[in-house]
């Protein structure tokens, strides 16, 4: 049975790339009509929020309220469909991050997801299981990577793995995981063991790859990127490097934002996500070439935890329609920070370590962060500001040990680390907020 529903996905997915403006604008109103009367009959929180009102186009639809990530998780409990109570799932969340055990269903339904985005203050995001499970024919539908390289032998680098990626395990598909934080020459055994074809990985990871390029035996056929910007200067250098295809997918906790055509450019995924860009004067954004300075989302597929006109820090420049001949927007460019490597000493050598496992210590360590930052002036020593919501004087010691802790499983003892309290504002084109800044003379 998930066979056939993967294969009707497969084919619905397809069919909508194709479809006329006309038909697009109808299914996407369609769609948030639909999500409208699930959140409005099971979600007490939007219940309130909407008071009876209603839409019937889409420019009634651009009037209902904004929403974002400090509303959505003050008001988690009554905003989602489950009946999930924030505290519970938090609790849950937070313990398999301490355990490092990232499989598993909540209540052996949901998947939960821990993100701070490009925000600090921690988000928690709920997905069915119905839905992860159709994510292997989601996955080559809006994937990118063309058929011909069936079956695909992918392997996936980030900071976890999660049930969610576990699921696109399948018999076309084998998705092996390893973490950011494997050491360069274990990455290239596992490549060349499993006959990898399709690498996924962040693009400061590829280019930790770089100089070990001519030990890669298996035959890499395509490169995809994700969680950073990829620049034209780096993709142009992966693909000769790798003598594949270079492409970028855009996924955000919130939804998948983007995936690329069959010519590798990023389009928006018009029909998993509802995207309203505006400029400096809030007017929506039609044309190419305009940096905006919102983006408001709403995720029209996962009704466990409604999004509806949710607005989110990052931003994205549209581009000229692409001769693939889809509807769907093309993305220009994605506007996002470019953090910094932070690096420690570990037996006397250089130890890089990604800013999104510092992410990731830093936010579940206290309710209380709202935002962060991360300075490092010299190798081996970092300084944490934090801006709290309230004060607390027992974080800067949690910090401290949490960190230090964190570090020494990578063999990095006796780091340097100091607490800063101080506010943290924004800049206003909040995209260009870069949380880890390293003037060590060491940033990649």
């Amino acid at each position: 049975m998930r066979i056939l529903q993967g294969m009707i996905d497969y084919m619905q997915l397809n069919r909508h790339r194709r479809y006329s403006k006309d038909q697009l604008r109808n299914y996407q109103l369609k769609q948030l009509k639909k999500l409208y009367h699930h959140a409005t009959a099971n979600s007490p929180f939007y219940r309130k929020l909407y008071g009876g009102r209603s839409f019937e186009t889409l420019e009634d639809f651009y009037k209902l309220p904004l929403i974002n990530k400090q509303l959505m998780m003050d008001n988690f409990t009554d905003l989602n469909t489950c009946g999930i109570v924030k505290e519970a799932v938090s609790e849950y969340a937070l313990r398999r991050e301490r355990d490092q055990d990232h499989l598993h269903y909540y209540q052996d339904q949901y998947v939960i997801g821990l993100s701070s985005g490009t925000s600090g203050n921690k988000g928690i995001y709920i997905t069915d299981r119905s839905l992860t499970e159709r994510l292997p024919f989601v996955f080559l539908a809006r994937s990118g990577i063309p058929l011909r390289l069936l079956p695909f032998r992918i392997l996936f680098m980030l900071r976890v793995f999660s049930q969610g990626f576990d699921d696109i395990n399948s018999r076309f598909i084998s998705l092996s995981y390893l973490s950011t934080m494997t050491p360069v020459d274990a990455v290239i055994e596992q490549i060349n063991t499993l006959k990898i074809n399709v690498l996924m990985a962040p693009p400061s990871m590829i280019n930790r790859l770089l100089p070990g390029i001519s030990e890669i035996t298996s035959d890499i056929r395509l490169v995809v990127t994700y969680a950073e910007v990829l620049s034209l200067e780096e993709k142009e250098k992966f693909k000769r490097t790798f003598q594949a295809e270079v492409i970028e997918i855009y996924q955000a906790s919130e939804g998948q934002m983007a995936s690329a055509c069959k010519y590798g450019h990023l389009h928006v995924n018009e029909d998993l996500v509802f995207v309203e860009l505006y400029d400096e004067r809030n007017q929506l954004i039609k044309e190419p070439d305009v940096v905006g300075h919102r983006m408001v989302i709403t995720n029209l597929v996962n009704h466990a935890q409604p999004l509806i006109r949710y607005e989110m820090n990052d931003m994205i420049v549209l581009d000229t329609p692409c001769r693939c001949g889809s509807n769907f927007r093309r993305i220009k460019k994605v506007l996002g920070r470019h953090d910094d490597l932070l690096y420690f000493y570990r037996d006397g050598q250089e130890q890089y370590v990604f800013p999104d496992l510092f992410v990731r210590w830093i936010i579940v360590t206290s309710e209380k962060i709202r935002e962060f930052k991360v300075i490092q002036y010299r190798i081996n020593a970092i300084t944490v500001k934090l801006d709290l919501i309230d004060s607390d004087s027992t974080i800067e010691e949690a910090l401290t040990e949490k960190l230090t802790r964190e570090l020494s499983h990578f063999g990095i003892l006796e780091p340097e680390i100091s607490i800063e309290m101080e506010r943290i504002e924004l800049p206003k084109e909040r995209n260009k907020f870069k949380r880890f800044e390293n003037h060590s003379g060491r940033n990649r």
